[in-house]
C-alpha cells in the first residue's frame, strides 16, 4: 500500500463528475488506500459503472450543521483538544470576517466532524474543488496538523475571490489543475508558483475504445433521417444552451436534424420552456442525466456534437469540459467555442469548429455547414479521435498525479512532520 489519503468531496458520487470518479479508481488501482468525505448526500439516482468499482469507504458530512447537532457539538469537543485547533479557529475567523456568510460558518462546523471522525490510517487530506471542498480540508488539517493538497477546476477558480485562492495555494503542500489557462492564473496567485501543477483529467481510453464504424452520410436532406445532433452537459448558463436553441431555430426549413440534450441542470425547465416557445418541439428531445454506458452510445449514433460554452455573468466557466474529449474519442465531430481551455483540445477547422461565444447565427452557419457536409464532419472527427487517443491518455495523465502524492510519503508521521516544518 502506498499511503492513505482522505478525500474531501463537494459530493459523491455524482454523474456530471465522471472524472472525479476516474481519478479514484486510477488511485486506488495505484496502491492508494482512500476514505471519501462528502459534503453533501448525493441527488442522482444513478451511477456511472466506475462508482461500482471504487472500493474506498464513504463518509458523509453533516450537509447543514443544524441537521445534526449532536454530532457537531460532540466533534468539536473532540477537536478543541487538538494541538492545531487554534490555529483552525484564527484562520476560520479570519476568512468569516472578510465572508460573513453561513456557507463560511457551515464549512467549520464540517471541518470539526472530520478533523474528529478522521480516519486514522490517512496520513493527508485531497481535496477535490478549490473552494468550498479544500476550505473543510484546510481547516480540519490545521486542527490535526496534517499536509493537505488540492486540485482546482474551473467555477472554483473563476468565481472565488483572489485572497482566498491566494492563501489556499500558499496553505496547501501542491495544487493542480486541468487547463493550462486555469494554471497560469493560479500561478499569478501563488506565493511559490512551482506548487500549482498543470494536470489534464484525460479518459479512461478503455471504457471509451475507438469506434471504427462510424458513417458519416447524413447530409440534412431526408426528412425520414434527420441528422442527429448531440449536447451533454448540464443546462447551466456557462454551457450557452440558449444561444444552441436559438441557433437552432436559425436553421434552414429545408435542413432535417434532431437535437438531443444529454443533462439535469437548474436550467433545464427553461431550456424546455425556450424550446417549446420557438417551435422546436418535434425536433429536440431533452433527456435528463444519464449513465455513461447510455451517453457512449448516444456519442456513437451521432452526427455532430455541439457545446457552445460562454463565461456567465458571475465569471463562471468552463475549464476543458470532459464530453468533449469523450465526443471525440469516438470520432465524433465538434462544434464549440474559444472559451477557457477548449482551444487546448479543439483547433478551429482541424479537429473541430470554433465560433464566438453568445453569437447564435455564426453558431447556426457552424451546425448547417457541418451538416450539409458529411466529409467535413468525417475528417474533424477523425483528426479529433487521433488528437484524444495520442495525448488525452487517463494512464498517462494520472501518472503525474500519482507522482506527486508519492512525492508526499506514505505514513501519517512523515506527514504531520512536514506539516510542522
Amino acid at each position: 500500500m502506498k499511503g492513505s489519503i482522505a478525500v474531501v468531496l463537494k459530493c459523491y458520487p455524482r454523474l456530471s463528475e465522471t472524472f472525479i470518479a476516474q481519478e479514484i479508481h486510477a488511485l486506488e488501482s495505484a496502491g492508494f488506500d482512500l476514505t471519501l468525505v462528502s459534503l453533501r448526500h448525493p441527488t442522482d439516482k444513478k451511477t456511472h459503472p466506475v462508482n461500482a468499482e471504487i472500493r474506498a469507504p464513504v463518509i458523509y458530512l453533516p450537509e447543514y450543521l443544524y441537521q445534526e447537532p449532536l454530532r457537531v457539538f460532540n466533534a468539536w469537543r473532540k477537536a478543541r483538544r487538538m494541538p492545531g485547533y487554534r490555529k483552525a479557529r484564527n484562520q476560520w475567523l479570519a476568512d468569516f470576517r472578510r465572508d460573513l456568510t453561513a456557507n463560511r460558518g457551515r464549512r467549520f462546523g464540517q471541518a470539526l466532524v472530520l478533523a474528529a471522525e478522521f480516519p486514522e490510517r490517512a496520513g493527508w487530506i485531497y481535496s477535490h474543488f478549490i473552494h468550498t471542498p479544500s476550505s473543510v480540508a484546510r481547516y480540519a488539517a490545521q486542527m490535526r496538523g496534517l499536509s493537505w493538497c488540492a486540485s482546482a477546476h474551473a467555477k472554483d477558480i473563476w468565481t472565488s475571490p483572489d485572497w482566498e485562492l491566494s492563501e489556499k495555494l500558499g496553505s496547501a503542500a501542491w495544487t493542480v489543475t486541468c487547463t493550462a489557462g486555469g494554471a497560469a492564473h493560479l500561478r499569478t496567485l501563488a506565493g511559490q508558483p512551482e506548487k500549482v501543477n498543470l494536470v489534464y483529467h484525460g479518459l479512461d481510453l478503455s471504457r471509451f475504445q475507438r469506434f471504427p464504424d462510424r458513417a458519416a452520410t447524413r447530409n440534412g436532406s431526408d426528412k425520414a433521417d434527420p441528422a442527429r445532433l448531440l449536447t451533454v452537459g448540464r443546462a447551466v448558463a456557462k454551457k450557452g444552451l440558449d444561444t444552441l436553441v436559438e441557433a437552432l431555430a436559425l436553421l434552414p426549413d429545408e435542413l432535417s436534424w434532431h437535437w438531443t440534450h444529454i443533462g439535469g441542470g437548474e436550467l433545464h425547465e427553461a431550456l424546455k420552456a425556450q424550446v417549446k416557445r420557438l417551435g422546436l418541439d418535434g425536433r429536440v428531445t431533452l433527456l435528463g442525466s444519464r449513465e455513461q454506458v447510455e451517453i457512449l452510445s448516444a456519442y456513437r449514433s451521432s452526427d455532430l456534437f455541439v457545446l457552445p460554452c460562454r463565461i456567465a455573468p458571475n465569471g463562471d466557466r468552463d475549464g476543458l469540459p470532459n464530453v468533449l474529449v469523450e465526443a471525440l474519442s469516438q470520432g465524433l465531430a465538434c462544434i464549440s467555442t474559444p472559451v477557457s481551455g477548449i482551444t487546448e483540445l479543439l483547433t478551429d477547422e482541424v479537429n473541430g469548429l470554433l465560433v464566438p461565444p453568445d453569437h447564435p447565427e455564426a453558431l447556426a452557419a457552424a451546425i448547417a455547414r457541418a451538416i450539409g457536409d458529411p466529409a467535413l464532419r468525417e475528417r474533424l472527427g477523425k483528426a479529433g479521435a487521433e488528437r484524444v487517443h495520442a495525448e488525452f491518455d487517463h494512464k498517462a495523465t494520472i501518472g503525474r498525479l500519482i507522482a506527486l502524492f508519492e512525492s508526499m510519503g506514505t505514513g501519517t508521521a512523515a506527514a504531520r512532520e512536514r506539516a510542522a516544518a
